[in-house]
């Protein structure tokens, strides 16, 4: 049943922020515990088993979608083209920092695992990940490399900035109190360490230095717009560059 209560209504506005997230995470978690439990790397295997996110993201991406759609009310974004120029050209460079380590890693014609300092820093190979060749048929690896993308620059990018700035932001600031009245994009120290270093532990370790810089950046960015679509349209873009640097050179792993 649709709330009755107006869109910008604390309780609403919670959920609108919330929900989607908590969705999009629980299919994650879902593939993490059930997709070990089905997955059969085998030639004999069926597509689903071979690799559950092919089966697993699609679903997550109509979830999802259906609570961003649902809750779209309540979002106040703030669009403008110079800032989602500026949002852009701010992803673009925050995932050239994400991708550098790997492309070190081929650059200096590395092998095998890393150990040390390099480690730390993300330089690996990333071969290993989603990758739509699974499917020999071309309808079927088009599809998954769509659904693909559209999970990464368009779910994603939507619900990672709802939760981390439209809702986390404001929360850290005034958790006991009614933290709606903060105001977008408010500058504090306490807000860029909590959120930027949960923003880098949500992602693998071997991502843990590109997304720091990266959630730097998008918060420079949030603080110095004071709009939320221009953290989308950054994290869009750079999700989107992701999937195509991936697909180019095979490094299924970073996305």
């Amino acid at each position: 049943m649709k709330d009755a209560r107006p869109a910008n209504d604390p309780d609403v506005l919670a959920r609108a922020h919330i929900v989607p997230f908590a969705v999009f995470m629980g299919f994650l978690m879902l593939l993490q515990f059930g997709g070990a439990l089905v997955e059969w790397k085998h030639p004999a295997a069926p597509w689903w088993r071979r690799d559950p996110a092919q089966l697993v993201y699609p679903i997550q991406v109509l979830a999802t979608g259906f609570f961003l759609i649902r809750y779209w009310r309540s979002y106040t974004f703030n669009w403008s083209w110079k800032w989602a120029f500026i949002g852009a050209v701010f992803g673009a460079v925050g995932i050239g920092f994400w991708l550098l380590p790997t492309t070190l890693y081929d650059h200096w014609g590395l092998t095998g695992k890393t150990e040390g300092v390099l480690k730390w820093l993300g330089v690996a190979e990333r071969k290993e990940g989603f990758d739509p060749g699974i499917f020999e048929n071309p309808a079927a690896f088009w599809f998954s490399a769509v659904m693909r993308f559209i999970r990464a620059a368009v779910i994603v990018a939507l619900v990672e900035e709802i939760f981390w700035r439209g809702f986390l932001m404001r929360f850290v600031m005034d958790w006991e109190g009614n933290y709606w009245r903060q105001p977008f994009g408010r500058a504090h120290w306490k807000s860029y360490l909590i959120i930027t270093v949960l923003f880098m532990l949500a992602h693998a370790p071997v991502d843990y230095a590109g997304a720091f810089i990266y959630g730097s950046l998008t918060y420079v960015l949030c603080v110095w717009s004071k709009s939320l679509g221009a953290c989308v349209i950054m994290h869009a873009v750079a999700n989107f560059l992701m999937g195509l640097y991936a697909m180019a050179y095979g490094k299924y792993g970073v996305w």
